[in-house]
């Protein structure tokens, strides 16, 4: 192993006519991977694929975006502000604590989420406030199973940092969430960056790094110990290959790129996110 892909989606339906394929070309590469749940049947799925593979493993969990229907384009997967098609679709789907809960048993789960508070992705034809407050509340029903099944999480967030900080602090302050865990595609300043180290969680950055100047500035000010490595798959695929559908392995573009960024070797970068990431999420 070399590297570990943080957080992908490897087992998404953008994979399904050459998955193991693509499993087996990271693997290849030395690209050991997380490949995360975003709803019940990706939940499922990613564990199924998980248990395939040495070097896979899987979170669940509900994402933000999956608590109300809603459809959308990534405006971050093409350059020049290009539009995808088809547009990225989801279902309104609420928080079984019992049914994750009955994932989190699962060998290959090795952690929450990703769960956080997206403000940016709220459509335009509902209540705002309701949307927050769903949000909030699947929120803290995966803090809850996370600190229950003492596993780190996986947080999303996109406009509502402060927020999302002040939602941990209440967890952390209580004595909850021991294992604490990511703000993974961190795209905020390093204020907010801050808010998060302060709190004990790591951050990690994802193929925005390698086009984004100023998410590059964050990058350079975070310490090594505190980040880690993804890319999203199949989304966000860094330079020099966007406009292509991700993969795992080109984690090895955001290593290189925080390379550059801090100084260090490619090698010393992998190094020390591999640690990092084992560390966070308990892998042997």
């Amino acid at each position: 192993m070399n590297l570990i892909d943080s957080h992908c989606h490897v087992h998404f339906n953008a994979y399904k006519d050459d998955m193991d394929e693509v499993i087996k070309r990271t693997l290849e590469k030395g690209v050991f991977m997380i490949t995360v749940g975003t709803q019940k049947d990706t939940s499922v799925k990613g564990l199924e694929v998980a248990d395939k593979y040495e070097g896979m493993w899987a979170i669940v969990g509900l994402h933000p975006n999956h608590t109300t229907e809603q459809e959308f384009w990534d405006n971050d997967e093409l350059p020049d502000g290009e539009q995808v098609t088809p547009k990225i679709k989801t279902r309104s789907e609420r928080f079984d604590m019992d049914f994750y809960r009955d994932l989190t048993r699962h060998p290959k789960c090795i952690g929450i989420g990703e769960t956080g508070l997206d403000y940016y992705r709220i459509p335009e034809n509902v209540d705002r406030t309701e949307v927050m407050r769903v949000q909030e509340e699947t929120v803290r029903a995966h803090f809850d199973l996370a600190t229950e099944a003492q596993l780190p999480v996986s947080i999303h967030c996109r406009d509502a940092y402060v927020q999302q900080a002040e939602l941990i602090r209440e967890y952390t302050d209580a004595g909850k969430l021991a294992r604490r865990g990511v703000i993974h595609c961190f795209t905020g300043t390093r204020e907010e960056a801050q808010l998060f180290l302060d709190l004990g969680f790591s951050i990690s950055f994802s193929g925005i790094v390698t086009f984004s100047k100023a998410l590059q500035e964050v990058a350079k000010t975070i310490p090594i110990d505190k980040l880690l490595v993804e890319t999203d798959s199949p989304y966000l695929t860094p330079t020099p290959d966007r406009g292509q559908r991700n993969e795992p392995w080109r984690v090895q573009y955001v290593a290189e790129k925080i390379a550059e960024l801090k100084g260090l070797t490619v090698e010393e970068v992998a190094k020390q996110t591999v640690i990092n990431t084992k560390n966070i999420f308990g892998l042997s």
